[in-house]
């Protein structure tokens, strides 16, 4: 092999250690941990990864063979400001601080069927390094061999459909039942809830809970606000045709789950939708309109650093990071650009 045919030399590792010399303990640098740690700001995996390769140059420009965690922070944050943005940069600060909460996180996604939110809690999950995701369909199974279904019907229908198991004599308007039947089965899926908010609190564990049942007003939080930090929002779908889609889209990647079933109850799901949504309002709970997910997402991980650093800055009085500095949380009822469904 001639001079001008000679491959490039690979670069030179460089290590990361925990504190400064040759003291502490050190590790090569990581482009898929750092990729996985810039997620949390809410950039997307591809532009997480292109940070983490443009930090690796910035190493290897330095020329040294280790360098602390504390100064690869810096680093990190600098890299992130020129490729994305001073909101990124400020999100990746200020998420730092989750390592000094000092309760677990429960995140509970709720909305009405075909919002998305089992992928936006997928997603959350493997941006945030959270191991527990329950859906309360599952907690809603488990209680249906605790209770038959005549003793308790509603368990035994779909969140959309508990009007068809009402048992009430009363006349009701059919838009009416639709809403009692959804609420005689949220509230019985609730007390599987609660229970579930009292093991993380007692196991310190972080868990998001997503599902149509993660009704605000439904469980009380406040019981746990010294034991975790509780973060309630709601998904929605404003437009019709795109919600309606989501169902098509889903019916297409699982025989189990029939587009038809779902578009023949679709004035149903609506009504359960505006409902959900009004128990958002009437109790303060954040509603994230779900029209492109990364914006979703986005959304999402700004409030919940927002809720974090406020709980931070409460607990911590010696934090340097002012909540008031930070970019905005954008939970709004105002839809965003129309870009992409999810399908879930």
């Amino acid at each position: 092999m001639t001079d001008d045919q000679t491959p490039p030399r690979a670069r030179s590792q460089v290590l990361v250690s925990d504190g400064e010399g040759s003291q502490g303990f050190a590790l090569p640098y990581s482009k898929g941990l750092m990729a996985s740690r810039m997620m949390v700001t809410g950039l997307s995996p591809a532009r997480s990864y292109q940070v983490a390769e443009r930090i690796e140059e910035r190493l290897a420009d330095l020329g040294q063979a280790q360098i602390t965690s504390v100064a690869l922070s810096d680093i990190a944050v600098e890299v992130v400001r020129d490729v994305a943005g001073e909101r990124y940069a400020k999100n990746f600060l200020r998420w730092q601080q989750v390592e000094r909460l000092d309760v677990p996180l429960v995140l509970l996604i709720g909305g009405a069927t075909g919002v998305g939110k089992s992928t936006i809690a997928t997603q959350l999950a493997a941006r945030l390094g959270i191991v527990r995701v329950v859906a309360t369909d599952a907690i809603r199974e488990v209680m249906r061999g605790l209770f038959s279904r005549e003793l308790m019907p509603t368990l035994y229908t779909s969140s959309f459909d508990a009007d068809t198991a009402l048992r009430e004599a009363a006349p009701l308007r059919a838009g009416d039942r639709v809403i009692v039947g959804f609420r005689e089965q949220t509230a019985a899926v609730s007390v599987g809830l609660r229970a579930l908010l009292e093991r993380a609190a007692v196991e310190g564990t972080s868990l998001i809970i997503e599902g149509a049942h993660a009704v605000p007003g439904f469980v009380d939080l406040d019981p746990w606000t010294d034991q975790l930090l509780p973060v309630h929002i709601v998904v929605t779908v404003e437009d019709d045709d795109l919600h309606q889609s989501h169902f098509v889209a889903r019916g297409m990647n699982t025989n189990a789950r029939p587009a038809e079933r779902y578009i023949d109850s679709f004035d149903k799901i609506r009504k359960v939708q505006k409902y959900i949504r009004s128990q958002a309002l009437q109790h303060e709970a954040p509603i994230i309109p779900n029209y492109n997910l990364d914006q979703t997402l986005a959304s999402i991980i700004d409030l919940i650093v927002d809720r974090v650093a406020e709980r931070v800055a409460l607990t911590d009085p010696t934090d340097p990071t002012d909540p008031t500095d930070a970019p905005p949380a954008t939970p709004t009822t105002e839809p965003v650009p129309h870009t992409e469904g999810i399908t879930a």
